[in-house]
């Protein structure tokens, strides 16, 4: 795959795919569901495949929990539609590259699966098939949102997310409102000095200010660490890429760390619970946290609007900022936004199940039944050319940062050399919070690490 393809997808704004868009018309262990056949036929002769798909059916191994009942009802409704059969079996927070490795094995395995970008590709290549004449590549809004190699197209994204600082609008101001606030308005809140300040006198006075924290417990059990041994391990490595002017590296040199050790020192200080409790934390604790209102700020994505408007909180309530690390322009910073998850076909079952399965996707990104489906019930903004507009209050601030000029940090995280390579890191912050290791440790994990997990992929 080129590169710059890549960086070129994670670059693209979410304002400028919705413009895009409106031309033409994104948790714990899960379970599945299959759905019975029904003998309906298709109401739209654009979720015919090329290929004869009579007799297909469709085994969609999902990546995220958070969406599990949107695609187990997705699925059903096609079913209904069409008579095709269509089972989702969701993994369980974490282990979704394990539950691969086994469903691949068995007889009956996924005819459609996710890679997170070159690096999953790299495993998985060969049970990827080309989808280069598939009628859901053609409806991509930028062949850039394609994963490309050697003139193949083995994987096409099907969400564009952003991530950054989640906040609690009326908790927030309550604080700019207060005698000992030094920061008056979320316009000043532009950097991480800035932001260190907020969240210390936050901490300081959380008493008078009804909360527990300035931020939401970053726990390192599986269901959360993904969010800082990825998420938030995505800025060093993002502004050393820019620095140097690169989109990938076999050595990374940790230019940014310290700036990493700055942030995530915050994260453990100035939060509701004691940083040696952050191991068996839960991403579902860190939510509920926020939902409460025992913190002010939560580091998540766009996927979680639909849990927290869910459990009551209202677009009035929220907000979403930059993830400041003290590093690069921070006056001009947006958000996070870019994509790792590309929808793949396995060229090793029938051909029957293959044409079922991009009769099915197709679908999913040109119907109303779909296109609404993911918009609205899984909050997703989807690169292709019927996606309906997001209402999700976290897409609009993204929007809005775009139409002001700041500039989206990409999401290089696509680059990260293994599994091993983000839980070495994860394990050796966890220790670092614990006190039972130092952040030596961490940068021997991140830049030691990556050198070596890069040299094992190469082989």
């Amino acid at each position: 795959m080129k590169k710059e393809t890549i960086k070129r997808a994670a670059a693209v704004t979410l304002a400028a795919l919705m413009a895009g868009t409106a031309l033409a018309g994104c948790g714990g262990a899960q379970s599945s569901n299959s759905n019975s056949d029904t003998s309906s036929k298709a109401e739209s002769s654009k979720t015919e495949s090329k290929a004869d798909a009579t007799g297909g059916k469709v085994y969609y191994l999902n990546f995220k929990p958070e969406q599990d009942a949107a695609w187990q009802s997705l699925a059903e409704k096609y079913t209904k539609e069409t008579g095709t059969k269509v089972t989702v079996v969701t993994a369980a927070e974490g282990t979704y590259e394990q539950t691969l490795t086994s469903e691949m094995a068995k007889q009956e395995a996924p005819t459609l699966f996710q890679v997170n970008g070159p690096v999953g590709l790299a495993k998985w290549e060969d049970f990827c098939k080309d989808l280069k004449d598939s009628d859901v590549y053609k409806q991509l809004t930028s062949t850039d949102y394609a994963l490309e190699k050697d003139g193949k197209v083995y994987g096409v994204a099907y969400v564009i997310e952003t991530y950054g600082l989640i906040y609690n609008k009326a908790l927030l101001q309550k604080y700019f409102d207060s005698d000992f606030a030094t920061v008056k308005k979320i316009d000043d809140l532009n950097s991480f000095e800035k932001l260190k300040t907020v969240a210390d006198e936050i901490q300081k006075n959380a008493e008078a200010l009804g909360v527990k924290g300035a931020f939401s417990s970053p726990g390192m059990d599986s269901s959360s660490d993904w969010r800082f041994k990825t998420h938030l391990a995505n800025l060093p490595i993002y502004f050393e890429y820019q620095a140097d002017k690169i989109d990938d590296t076999d050595a990374i040199k940790g230019t940014y760390l310290d700036n990493y050790k700055n942030i995530w020192d915050l994260y453990i200080t100035d939060t509701t619970c004691k940083p040696s409790e952050l191991a068996s934390k839960t991403g579902d604790e860190s939510r509920e946290e926020f939902v409460k209102g025992e913190a002010v700020f939560f580091q998540n994505g766009t996927w979680e609007y639909g849990n927290l408007t869910d459990a009551g909180m209202k677009d009035e309530d929220l907000g979403m900022l930059p993830i400041y690390i003290g590093a690069g322009d921070e006056a001009n910073q947006g958000l996070c936004t870019g994509t790792e998850n590309y929808w793949c076909v396995n060229n090793n079952v029938s051909e029957a199940d293959q044409a079922a399965t991009e009769a099915f996707i197709n679908w999913c990104v040109t119907s109303e039944t779909g296109t609404k489906a993911m918009a609205e019930e899984m909050n997703f903004v989807i690169p292709f050319k019927a996606a309906q507009p997001s209402k999700n209050v976290f897409v609009k601030a993204d929007a809005d940062n775009t139409a002001a000029g700041k500039t989206s940090v990409s999401w290089n995280f696509t680059t990260m050399p293994s599994e091993d390579w983000k839980n070495g890191v994860g394990a050796a912050l966890t220790q670092y919070a614990a006190g039972t290791g130092d952040w030596d440790a961490v940068k021997t994990a991140f830049v030691d690490g990556w050198k070596t997990e890069k040299a094992k992929a190469a082989e």
